[in-house]
């Protein structure tokens, strides 16, 4: 099984993603921005762009390599990746999902106030490269084909934890941190996936 975890920058993908992989037993987190990042690195800056998702071998080679993942590993693929057009969304998730794959996908949504806060918090300014995709995402994904959208307004990420691992069938380990070490662990999470974007 796949979860596919959407959103805008911001709306709190990859801390919800860390969380359930500590709580489903035999799971791994893929990054697709890593794909991104290789290709950046290794062509020609006369034929490169501003968008890594643009370029058709992200598509192709994310879709190949979570078919062959999926058909490897006997465990749950969590892949916290904003996408907001329904093409690239339909070249990835729509073909796994045509080649018989579970892929289970959730947009966690909220108000452009509400992640404009979470950005800040997280020590990004109103100007950052996030900050500026914020109407773009909010628009791309109020698309119907991006369901199912989770409202994440007032709620923990253990529970928006909770509720995709309820709409896909998975029972989690019981969480018996501490208020201390929950904020740890999200610090943590934070610190290894900052990204810097010219």
């Amino acid at each position: 099984m796949i979860i596919w975890v959407n959103g805008a920058f911001g709306s709190g993908k990859t801390q919800t993603s860390f969380e359930l992989h500590r709580r489903i037993p035999n799971s791994f987190v893929y990054d697709p921005e890593n794909i991104g990042f290789f290709i950046d690195k290794n062509i020609p800056k006369e034929i490169g762009n501003g968008d890594f998702q643009d370029y058709v071998i992200w598509r192709e080679f994310n879709y190949t390599l979570l078919k062959y993942i999926e058909s490897e590993y006997d465990g749950v693929i969590i892949v916290p990746m904003t996408i907001v057009n329904p093409l690239y969304f339909d070249e990835i998730i729509g073909r796994l999902r045509k080649e018989k794959m579970i892929v289970n996908h959730f947009v966690l949504w909220a108000s452009k106030e509400t992640i404009q806060k979470r950005l800040r918090k997280r020590g990004e300014r109103n100007n950052s490269w996030s900050a500026k995709q914020i109407d773009r995402c909010l628009q791309g994904l109020s698309n119907d084909i991006f369901q199912q959208r989770i409202n994440t307004e007032n709620r923990t990420i253990e529970n928006v934890a909770e509720l995709i691992a309820s709409q896909s069938r998975i029972d989690l380990l019981p969480d018996n941190r501490n208020k201390f070490r929950k904020k740890l662990d999200r610090m943590k999470t934070q610190l290894n996936h900052i990204r810097f974007f010219n």
